[in-house]
C-alpha cells in the first residue's frame, strides 16, 4: 500500500481529471489513465488497490463531473484523507463507495514515508506512531462503501426485500 501526499488546498476536479477529456470517453480504463494527470503525471501509472491519498482543504472543488470519483474507485483507492472536502465531491465519492475521512490533524502530522492504517469502523487512522480519531461511519454509510457504492447498495436492498 502506498500513500500519495499532495500538500495543497483546493485540488479541483480539473486537476483530478482534465476537463478536456470530459466528453471524450466514458471508458473506465481511459478515465483511470488520466486521473491526476495535471497534478501528478505518475499517479495513474503507479496507484493501485489499497492505496491512500492525503490532501489539504476543499479537495474536489470545481465541477460536478463524476470521472474523478469513478476513476479513484476503479483504481481501488482505499481512502482519501483530507483537511476538508468540497460538498459536491463528497457526495459523488460517497455515491461511488469511496471512503473519505476528514482529519486535518492527520494530514498535518503525516510525513512522507509514514505508515498509515485506517479503521473506518472504529473511526481511527494511525499515521506513523500516532492515532487520530474521526467519527465512525454510520452503519448505512459503511454498507454503501462495502457494497461498492450507492447504486449497488440500493440494488442489494431491493433484492433482499
Amino acid at each position: 500500500m502506498a500513500v500519495f501526499f499532495y500538500d495543497q488546498d483546493n485540488i479541483n476536479t480539473d486537476l483530478m481529471f482534465p476537463g478536456k477529456y470530459t466528453y471524450e470517453s466514458s471508458d473506465i480504463e481511459f478515465i483511470k489513465e488520466h486521473l491526476f494527470e495535471d497534478l501528478d503525471a505518475e499517479f495513474s501509472k503507479i496507484a493501485k488497490q489499497g492505496d491512500i491519498i492525503f490532501v489539504g482543504k476543499n479537495f474536489g472543488c470545481g465541477s460536478s463531473r463524476e470521472q474523478p470519483s469513478v476513476g479513484l474507485k476503479a483504481l481501488g483507492i482505499k481512502a482519501i484523507v483530507a483537511k476538508s472536502f468540497s460538498r459536491i465531491f463528497y457526495r459523488s465519492a460517497t455515491n461511488q463507495g469511496l471512503l473519505l475521512i476528514e482529519s486535518p490533524e492527520a494530514v498535518e502530522y503525516y510525513s512522507n514515508g509514514d505508515k498509515v492504517e485506517v479503521d473506518e469502523k472504529k473511526g481511527l487512522i494511525k499515521v506513523g506512531d500516532k492515532e487520530f480519531s474521526f467519527p465512525p461511519l454510520p452503519e448505512q454509510m459503511q454498507d454503501i462503501i462495502n457494497e461498492g457504492g450507492l447504486l449497488l447498495h440500493i440494488k442489494n436492498k431491493l433484492v433482499d426485500e
